[in-house]
Parts: C-alpha cells; sequence; structure tokens
C-alpha cells in the first residue's frame, strides 16, 4: 500500500471538511475511521486552523503531517459531501488512489450558489428579521436594501484576505451607517429593527454551535477557541454599529426611535421562515436538507411562542425552543444520514439574541449603564439556556442512539 497517497487522502478530506466548517469531533473521526478502514491506526488532533495527524505503519516510523488552514467559512453543502465521501470510503476500501480520485470528483460535483443567489439570500434574511423584530413594511424595504448592501461590501473584503475581526467591524459599520442614511431621508419608521434584522448575517451562528458541540463531544480546546472567536468577533460587529450610530448622531442627529410593532405569533413566524431560507442561500445547502431546514426553523418558533402562550418565563421559553431545534436536528441526522448541523444552525436562527448583540453596544456608547447591564444579562442568559438546551439534547442523542459504532482497525488478510 502506498502510504503516502492514504496520508494524502485523509490529510485533504480532514482540511476541506476543518475548511467548509465541520465541527471537530467529524473532522478527526472521519481520517480515523478512514485509517482504520486501511488496517492502521490514526492519531489526529484538530483545533481551528491547524490539523495534525499521524498514522502508525506497521513496522516503520509513524507518519506526521500538518496541515495548515486558512480562509475558514461557513460551506454546509461541502460539510455534507465530504461526510457522505467518507462513509463510502470506510464501507467500500477501495484503492486509496481511487478514493483520492473520489475525492476529487466531489471536489468538482460540489454545489454552490452563484453571488446573485447570494445577495437574494442576504436580502431574504434582512427583511425576515426585520418583519420578526417589529419592522413594518418601509422598514423591511429598508431591512431588503441593506442586506444587499452588506453582501457586496462583505464580498468586497473576502477577496482581500482581511483579517476576520476588521472584516466584521469594517462591514458592520458601513452596514449601519447605510442604513441611518435610508433613515435619514425618511424611508424608515424604526430603522433600529431593520440594523439588526441585517445585523444577524454578521453573527457567527454556527462558530458557536459548533463550539458548544466541541465541548460536548470532549474537544474542549477547540471548543473554547471557537468559543472565543465567536464572542470576538460578535464584539466586533457590535462595535462597529455602535460606532456607526455615535457617528451618524454627530453628523446630522439620529430622531428618536419609536417603539417596534407588536406582531402576531404567525407573523413572526413567517418572518422566520424568509430568514430561514435566506440563510439556505447564505450557508450553500442544497438537496432535500434545503426544504427540511426552514420547516425547523419556523417551528422552533413556533414551539417558542405557545410555551409564551401558556405563561412561561422568557428563559423557559427559549430552553424549550432550543430542545425542539436540537431534536429536530438529531432525528434528521439519523433519518438522512447527514451531518445535523445543518438543521441545528437553521433551527436556532430565531432565537439567537441579535437584537440584545445590538442593544448592549449601542447603550455603551450612550452611557446608559443600567439598560446596557439589562441588555448585557438578557444575552448572557439566552446564549447559556441555548448552550445547556444543545448539551442535553446532543448528549442523550450520543449516548442513546450514536451516529458512528465505535472504531475497529480493519486486518488486511
Amino acid at each position: 500500500m502506498d502510504y503516502q497517497v492514504l496520508m494524502e487522502l485523509a490529510s485533504t478530506l480532514g482540511s476541506r471538511l476543518a475548511v467548509a466548517g465541520a465541527e471537530t469531533y467529524r473532522i478527526e473521526e472521519s481520517i480515523v475511521r478512514i485509517l482504520a478502514a486501511y488496517g492502521l491506526e490514526g492519531r489526529v488532533y484538530s483545533v481551528p486552523g491547524s490539523l495534525f495527524i499521524t498514522m502508525m505503519v506497521p513496522g516503520q516510523l509513524p507518519i506526521t503531517q500538518l496541515c495548515r488552514m486558512k480562509n475558514m467559512g461557513t460551506d454546509l453543502d461541502a460539510v455534507e459531501k465530504y461526510n457522505n465521501l467518507s462513509r463510502r470510503i470506510c464501507a467500500e476500501v477501495p484503492d486509496p488512489k481511487v478514493a483520492l480520485q473520489w475525492l476529487e470528483d466531489t471536489e468538482k460535483i460540489r454545489q454552490q450558489y452563484t453571488f446573485p443567489k447570494v445577495l437574494y439570500g442576504h436580502v431574504l434574511v434582512a427583511c425576515g428579521l426585520c418583519l420578526f423584530y417589529g419592522g413594518n413594511l418601509a422598514d423591511v424595504a429598508c431591512a431588503g436594501l441593506c442586506g444587499l448592501f452588506l453582501g457586496v461590501f462583505d464580498t468586497f473584503l473576502g477577496k482581500y484576505n482581511s483579517n476576520a475581526f476588521f472584516q466584521k467591524i469594517a462591514s458592520g459599520f458601513a452596514m449601519a451607517l447605510f442604513a441611518y442614511i435610508l433613515a435619514d431621508a425618511g424611508l424608515s419608521r424604526n430603522i433600529d429593527t431593520s440594523v439588526i434584522g441585517t445585523l444577524m448575517l454578521l453573527v457567527p451562528g454556527l462558530l458557536f454551535t459548533n463550539s458548544l458541540r466541541d465541548i460536548i463531544f470532549g474537544d474542549i480546546n477547540s471548543g473554547v477557541n471557537r468559543l472565543v472567536t465567536a464572542l470576538l468577533i460578535a464584539a466586533a460587529v457590535a462595535l462597529g454599529t455602535a460606532a456607526a450610530w455615535n457617528t451618524a448622531q454627530h453628523l446630522w442627529g439620529i430622531p428618536a426611535v419609536p417603539a417596534p410593532l407588536a406582531h402576531s405569533p404567525l407573523v413572526t413566524c413567517i418572518g422566520t421562515g424568509i430568514a430561514c431560507i435566506g440563510f439556505l442561500y447564505v450557508w450553500n445547502i442544497h438537496g432535500a436538507g434545503k426544504w427540511l431546514c426552514p420547516v425547523g426553523g419556523f417551528l422552533t418558533w413556533a414551539v417558542f411562542c405557545l410555551a409564551k402562550e401558556l405563561g412561561f418565563g422568557y428563559a423557559m421559553c427559549c430552553l424549550f425552543g432550543t430542545l425542539f431545534a436540537a431534536t429536530y436536528a438529531e432525528v434528521m441526522a439519523r433519518i438522512r444520514k447527514y451531518p445535523a448541523i445543518s438543521y441545528l444552525v437553521i433551527g436556532l436562527i430565531s432565537l439567537i439574541p441579535g437584537s440584545n448583540i445590538y442593544y448592549t453596544a449601542q447603550q455603551a456608547v450612550q452611557g446608559n449603564m443600567d439598560r446596557f447591564i439589562q441588555e448585557g444579562t438578557l444575552l448572557i442568559v439566552t446564549a447559556g439556556v441555548m448552550a445547556v438546551g444543545i448539551i442535553l439534547v446532543s448528549s442523550a442523542a450520543r449516548i442513546i442512539h450514536p451516529i458512528h459504532p465505535p472504531v475497529k482497525i480493519a486486518v488486511k488478510k
């Protein structure tokens, strides 16, 4: 057997999973199981941006390879395609050169939305969440323009491989300043709803979800790394929007913003559904999941609204919604033999505290420390409750019905 080709196969597949946004345990298990299928013990250590692989070859010194990855992103179709490929390799155990060709064929058949469709997704997300947060039709229209502007601006910065934190600060600042210009022109009733709805495109929901799943499965270093990165990115987004508010306030002044509209549960569910469909294009989800993911997001918010109607407090409603979203994701993952992360991250969209992130930063800039503490506390509580819900369901699912059996090294006769 050509062990160098086998190492290339394992490292390339693992690296592509990592770049696409896969969880740490999925990256490591995929590599370990592929090597085990060929009768070799693999030792893998993955952290964001780096992948260490050691292959224990009988009668030889171990073969070790280090992979460094840049331009980490979110491509959930790639996660599904490469996850399925790893299953196929383990089931059929072809010659490593043939498997490597399968890998290249998979890269060629990966689906990718065109840039106009991605921009369309940005518009849908901004419009749907603006409606969700209490905007009227004029606010929704402004949110659509802000989403379109953000999609073009963020893509432009991304082509220059700019620092992720700088990119989020700059994108948040430019988008929010553009929104305040629209408000000054009298095109919006409550511009805050437009900004918050568009802001959710920058909030690292997938990174936060993956950090919790990493911690659940014992990958503490990777989980903490992702969690700190997610918090820093959220802080960068909040800083950018707060700086835009402060700039607009000093240049031309921002009029008092009226309270958001109190939409019915049906209207907020519709807004959630529109936003979920938009994220399909932003996060590149295809196939049957393209229709099943928004269903999960719609039903998650319906569960939240039902719990609220039954008299439960905000934290409990959020917990019930998270439990449903996580359960739905685990069930779909096992029925379709696909990663759960697509269903989970879409399902949790309506529960991510985008408004709290915005108002926490805004109140800090304005010096309203009481409101700052109030919004910040609610932000922490919401994130904590979501973490508990994900941990409970994922841990139970892992114990009751593990996706993979224990790794067994095949013995070549």
